[in-house]
């Protein structure tokens, strides 16, 4: 092997040495200006810990991988003249740690609507998404009793709590038990609801009523895991949710003529649907095309309910391991469904709520259609869809996901209409299967959900929506600029201007990076599909995804992980000189190429000869492993008209003037 090696080196020493300058060259780039470190890139120290028994040095679950469980049985009432929502929630929490444990995390995320609140603090006075947009609203929970609930645990007994801003400290009468230990408890909540909550939640006015779409609306459990232990850092706007699975059962009393729409199986449709609307309810359940339950002319004018009493109406849902539950209600609701057709020869059902405002504009119309089809392509692809319902909601909420529920705004027309469905209902993959930390890693969802929705809108009725392919280069500075923080940045430590590009776009391109370009869509398809199999109704970490990348398609990629993800790096591949092997094009050209930037990448060069002969080249990553300019020669036979790398604009080169070497005229 050394000896061939050493011939190897001389050979390619000779060609260099025999190669004279041409006359014609245009160097354009000084190769020693160089930024690149390839020790830096390639350092081989990328993951600094190794496997153990609760997640695998292979990026699997480990043998004694464990989360703990929290099961919900929740019952509310909305006073629509107060927007007031108010009830009581039961949490069978379920300890499955190692630990035992002698109090419980609580997370309030109304609170984030109280006056005092550490999100309104940091709120720019120049406004923001994450805020009530001025409405003095006097936001935040009202806490009435917390005790213990059940037989088992005393039941009635008051518990201590301490409430600091978003989240409630609940302490306990006595430990609870590792590996199993359960205790259930009650708490009495209240809270008026803003207008504008954050984007996530809202009342939109319409001529027929309110429209409530009701989210983050009782005390949820803070995740306690083997990375922090308990997951407590405050809700203050930017970071969205981390939570553990479990079942829920939910009660929503509200007014007779309003329709209620909630995450889960409805379980008393006889009881809050009249006669036709239950007809048409079960005839949804078996049609491909939209179904109208109840119409824009029976808007006000339907027969009431039969479960009806009082002026109000209680509807029943159910959901089983799911991390969180959302609902809207509304008297102004038109309300349409369809089948949803699920792998195995399941189904589920697509619905869709939304004013006579919306119905106006013939977008939400194909709301259902949209919903059925984003939800049947993720199904095929990736993994099966694993609610009974799909509920598209129009509202003053411009785009927010919720497990089978999803928000969209109710102006919205047709491809923007799409786009968001296809983007919120992303999000049952992403993180409501795949249960990642948004608090800490909002990309994980945001941006791998960003990354399946452009094949989605790829597929969606042969291409209706499909964009242009993309410029690489015309958005290169974009994703990679000083002023950006690195991805693997917590979104409330992001500007709120760069949250876009770093949480949804830059991760995203960068999954199509390593798709289209480094792994190739067979690869990458197999070890993404496997991510998600791997981790569906669990709580992966970055280097959980990274490791089962590289595991399931066989790559080293923690040259691309460090660059894209951990850093700020930027991409800046150059043409620096062309020669011919002893002056003599017959006998092939010396070309050379210069990573300028701190950001490694394949290359891709097209060589046009002088009769307009193309000569396409690929080169592995690998080249810039030891080294910051590489040679390589290419048996044109003739004199070389143009160099030109990544001609096709699959990169995201922040410098594209000094791709090109011509040759003088």
């Amino acid at each position: 092997m050394r000896e061939f090696m050493k011939k190897g080196l001389f050979s390619l020493a000779g060609l260099l040495l025999a190669a004279a300058p041409l006359p014609e060259s245009q160097a354009q780039t000084d190769p020693s200006a160089s930024k690149y470190d390839y020790h830096a890139a390639f350092n081989p120290n990328f993951y600094t810990s190794t496997g153990n028994e609760f997640r695998s040095a292979s990026g699997v679950p480990g043998p004694k991988y464990w989360q703990n469980r929290s099961d919900y049985d929740l019952a509310v009432s909305l006073d629509e003249s107060r927007n007031l929502i108010s009830g009581k929630v039961t949490i069978t929490y379920t300890n499955n740690s190692p630990d035992d444990m002698d109090f419980l995390w609580v997370h309030l995320d109304q609170n984030l609507f109280a006056r005092d609140a550490r999100g309104k603090a940091i709120v720019s006075p120049l406004g923001s998404r994450y805020d009530t947009q001025g409405e003095q609203v006097e936001g935040g929970f009202k806490i009435g009793e917390v005790k213990l609930a059940g037989k088992k645990n005393k039941g009635g007994a008051a518990l201590k709590y301490e409430i600091t801003d978003t989240r409630m400290q609940v302490f306990l009468p006595e430990k609870l038990k590792a590996g199993g230990g359960k205790i259930s408890f009650s708490i009495e909540f209240g809270y008026v609801s803003p207008k504008f909550g954050a984007d996530r939640t809202g009342i939109q006015d319409t001529k027929n009523g309110k429209i409530f779409c009701v989210a983050q609306w009782y005390p949820r459990m803070a995740v306690y895991d083997d990375v922090l232990g308990w997951n407590t850092v405050p809700y203050t706007g930017p970071g969205e949710f981390y939570l553990g699975y479990g079942d829920f059962n939910v009660a929503i009393t509200a007014p007779d003529n309003h329709i209620v729409v909630c995450s889960g199986e409805l379980l008393n449709e006889k009881e809050v649907f009249n006669t036709e609307e239950l007809k048409r309810y079960q005839q949804a359940k078996t049609s491909d095309k939209t179904v109208i339950i109840r119409s824009a002319a029976e808007i006000g004018n339907s027969a009431k309910a039969p479960g009806a009493s009082n002026g109000k109406l209680t509807w029943r849902f159910r959901m089983k391991n799911t991390r969180d539950v959302a609902w809207a209600s509304s008297a102004a609701f038109i309300l349409d469904a369809a089948r949803i057709n699920l792998p195995d020869g399941k189904s589920a059902l697509a619905m869709s709520a939304y004013p006579i405002e919306s119905d106006g504009q013939k977008a939400w119309g194909r709301s259902t259609e949209y919903t059925k089809a984003s939800i049947e392509h993720y199904s095929r692809k990736w993994y099966p869809y694993p609610y009974t319902t799909a509920v598209n909601v129009a509202g003053n909420v411009a785009g927010m996901e919720y497990p089978g529920i999803v928000f969209c705004h109710y102006q919205s027309r047709q491809a923007s209409l799409w786009g968001v469905t296809d983007h919120e209902f992303g999000h049952i993959w992403f993180p409501m299967i795949v249960g990642s930390n948004e608090r800490l890693h909002g990309w994980m969802d945001e941006g791998f959900n960003t990354f399946i929705n452009g094949i989605s809108t790829d597929e969606f009725n042969n291409g209706e929506y499909r964009e242009p392919k993309r410029n690489m280069h015309a958005i290169a500075n974009m994703l990679m600029n000083d002023n950006l923080e690195p991805v693997m940045t917590a979104p409330a430590g992001m500007k709120e201007r760069n949250i876009g590009t770093l949480l949804y776009y830059k991760p995203a391109i960068g999954l199509e990076l390593l798709r289209n370009q480094i792994l190739g869509p067979e690869r990458f398809d197999r070890a993404f599909r496997e991510y998600i199999h791997r981790w569906a109704y669990k709580h992966p970490t970055p280097y959980d995804f990274f490791r089962t990348m590289e595991n399931v398609s066989g790559e080293s990629l923690s040259w691309f992980w460090r660059g894209w993800f951990l850093e700020n790096w930027k991409l800046d591949q150059a043409v620096t000189d062309v020669k011919y092997v002893k002056n003599d094009p017959a006998q092939g050209a010396l070309i050379t190429i210069a990573n300028m930037e701190k950001l490694p990448m394949p290359v891709e060069v097209q060589v046009t000869t002088a009769s307009g002969k193309k000569i396409d080249v690929k080169l592995p990553v690998e080249i810039w492993e030891r080294n910051k300019v590489w040679t390589f020669k290419v048996n044109a036979g003739e004199k070389i008209a143009k160099v030109e790398i990544d001609p096709e604009k699959n990169y995201p080169d922040v410098n594209p003037s000094n791709n090109v070497w011509k040759a003088e005229e």
